[in-house]
């Protein structure tokens, strides 16, 4: 049965993002709130949890998941970026962008694209999450709770819990945060090709 932890959606609770980051450290997979939909996240070496992750949503070999940063110091041990890569993502961070990345060997090889060796990497603005990164110290793996055979991703945490209960170890409900997914912009090539257009403005990207 997963926890469930009311978070206030501007002043999260300390004492509950240390409980819920050591949960994470010890391989829960949580149901969490981003500046773009609730998301699925374990800890980048949690094997278990990414195949967790894999069947709550049908994915395959082939997805990309994200690796949820608190800040550029983080992001930067994880992905290579030259400098006019480096001045155009810090432009648009935090924010509701995912940026597809050559990754760095601190990244698991089973998260990287099979072929092109890359990973997608965010900094989010949510007072929520970046409470918790901050208090985990490391990224999350994440992937947008999108259930199977479903058009939008789940916006209350009191639904999660009750149709996730027996699959996920913790929930954090901090309120609605939508259904748009992030914008994805990949920069693995060195210049910026728009892949999904979301809830991030793409025009700094065109």
């Amino acid at each position: 049965m997963a926890k469930y932890f009311d978070v206030h959606p501007e002043n999260p609770q300390p004492r509950t993002m240390t409980t819920v980051a050591e949960s994470v450290r010890t391989g829960a997979v949580i149901a969490y709130p981003t500046d773009s939909c609730y998301a699925l996240g374990c800890r980048m070496g949690n094997s278990e949890g990414l195949d967790r992750i894999r069947t709550i949503r049908q994915l395959d070999d082939r997805h990309h998941f994200t690796l949820v940063c608190q800040d550029f110091a983080q992001l930067g041990r994880l992905v290579q970026l030259d400098n006019t890569v480096f001045r155009a993502i810090r432009s648009a961070t935090p924010g509701s962008y995912t940026f597809i990345l050559p990754a760095t060997k601190e990244v698991p090889r089973r998260l990287l694209h099979p072929k092109k060796k890359t990973v997608g990497v965010r900094i989010p603005d949510h007072v929520v999450v970046r409470s918790l990164l901050a208090e985990l110290g490391e990224p999350l793996v994440s992937s947008t709770l999108l259930l199977p055979d479903e058009e939008e991703p789940l916006t209350q945490g009191w639904e999660i819990k009750d149709r996730l209960d027996h699959v996920v170890d913790a929930v954090l409900d901090s309120g609605d945060c939508g259904t748009e997914p992030t914008t994805v912009v990949d920069f693995s090539d060195g210049w910026a090709e728009i892949v999904r257009r979301g809830a991030g403005d793409v025009s700094r990207f065109e």
